[in-house]
């Protein structure tokens, strides 16, 4: 029985978004628990780890729309590989950060940030490119489901780094769990060189599209309500990885048998969930997304992570089974979050520039994520850990208001169309 090439196609991509996640998302997870093993004090630690996030995003940033745009001069593929090459590498070389301080008379939080940002460099050749393939592997119809299937292989690799890879320290030490991402990345080189394929036209532009992504954007108010949601959640499950994680380790301070170790290991758990009712919620989505639109599955997901995140800043105790209930609203709002922003900006994206629209897309996410994860940090260390929580949340409303407003829009813009054939009246509809 012969097999289908494009459902091998669609089989290859799921496993490399798979790994991809479990490389950036393991990265992330034993981040505060490594910088903790160096020295780093609970003072500044909100602030120290938040900083090193913000300086791999502003290197994102001025890589990220460029290589979208180099994706459609030369393709994907080659991108990916060499980014999941560059990831492998810094990662092998990572858990020996104070070592190879200590060899060169540097010190070691600060080889940590050179080895983030040679990782997070690798990682945006990779995490973009692959949400520009689902576009190219499928059509109008298709997509929400793919990008259902997509979403939940992403949501696996964060749901197996928190709820697996992070009870590992515990055992094995926190060296061999660092490794893991290495040998993700040479997995992911190898798949994508062998087993993705090339599905859009390469462009002809000789220069990034700006005119042409600015006139998209100024002409379709649903692809700016998809940037703003990119602006606004893109941060979420980074906010929820750092300082829910950062937070546990710190509050076992006040509790000395729990231990860090223990605590990193109970945020995990936390993380995990979050992850698990992405994974459940996400099919549900897809076909939430088909049915009922993109832009009222976005509004929703934006109202319950808003739910979620600011019932997250009314918990004292992190450690007791309180944070679950937020979790569950995080994770609901997040698997819309995830979908139909990115559902929206493929579908109104040309072919020949569309890792160029995505790249602009993933620029704002890049944004998005300095703004939040830096005033996090502050806010993590003046106010309290729940505040970037909170700050988040209401971030999401205002996105949300957005949504409302496009959806009141686009009914006016029907019943003008229409007239009284939508059955409404257009003087008491304006009032």
């Amino acid at each position: 029985m012969s097999i289908d090439p494009n459902q091998a196609e669609r089989n290859s991509l799921y496993l490399v978004v798979a790994l991809s996640m479990i490389f950036m998302t393991l990265v992330l997870a034993t981040q505060p628990l490594f910088l903790k093993g160096l020295g780093l004090e609970r003072d500044n630690a909100g602030f120290i780890n938040a900083n090193i996030q913000v300086i791999t995003e502003l290197v994102d940033l001025l890589f990220v729309g460029y290589l979208g745009y180099l994706s459609d001069r030369f393709g994907r593929i080659p991108i990916m590989y060499y980014g999941f090459v560059l990831s492998a590498i810094t990662a092998a070389l990572t858990p020996f950060c104070l070592e190879l301080g200590l060899l060169v008379g540097i010190n070691g939080v600060a080889v940590f940030y050179g080895a983030r940002i040679l990782m997070s460099i690798g990682s945006t050749a990779v995490w973009p490119q692959l949400g520009t393939l689902t576009g190219d592997y499928s059509t109008r119809e298709d997509r929400p489901m793919l990008l259902a299937k997509v979403g939940f292989m992403t949501a696996f690799g964060a749901t197996l780094v928190y709820a697996v890879f992070m009870q590992l320290p515990k055992y094995i030490g926190l060296t061999l769990v660092m490794m893991i991402p290495a040998v993700t990345a040479v997995a992911g080189a190898w798949l994508t060189r062998h087993f993705l394929v090339e599905k859009a036209p390469l462009s002809r532009e000789k220069t990034f599209p700006f005119k042409q992504v600015m006139a998209l954007l100024r002409q379709e108010k649903e692809l700016r309500l998809s940037f703003m949601a990119a602006f606004s959640s893109r941060n979420d499950m980074v906010i929820i990885g750092l300082f829910l994680m950062t937070w546990f380790i710190y509050f076992a301070d006040l509790l000395p048998e729990v231990g860090h170790a223990r605590a990193a290991a109970r945020a995990g758990m936390v993380i995990g969930f979050i992850g698990l009712i992405i994974l459940l919620s996400l099919p549900f989505w897809g076909w939430l997304i088909h049915n009922f639109g993109r832009v009222e599955s976005l509004t929703l997901g934006m109202v319950l992570s808003g739910v979620g995140f600011t019932g997250m800043g009314l918990i004292m105790n992190p450690l007791s089974g309180w944070t679950y209930l937020p979790a569950l609203f995080v994770g609901l709002g997040q698997a819309g979050c995830l979908l139909a922003p990115q559902t929206l900006a493929l579908d109104l994206s040309p072919e020949d520039t569309r890792g160029s629209v995505m790249g602009a897309f993933n620029t704002v996410g890049c944004i998005g994520i300095i703004f939040f994860i830096q005033i996090g940090g502050f806010l993590f260390d003046m106010i309290s850990p729940t505040a970037p929580f909170i700050f988040t949340g209401l971030a999401n409303f205002m996105i949300m208001a957005y949504g409302l407003w496009v959806l009141r829009s686009d009914a006016h813009e029907v019943c003008r169309k229409e007239g009284q054939g939508c059955g409404l009246d257009l003087d008491v509809f304006e009032k």
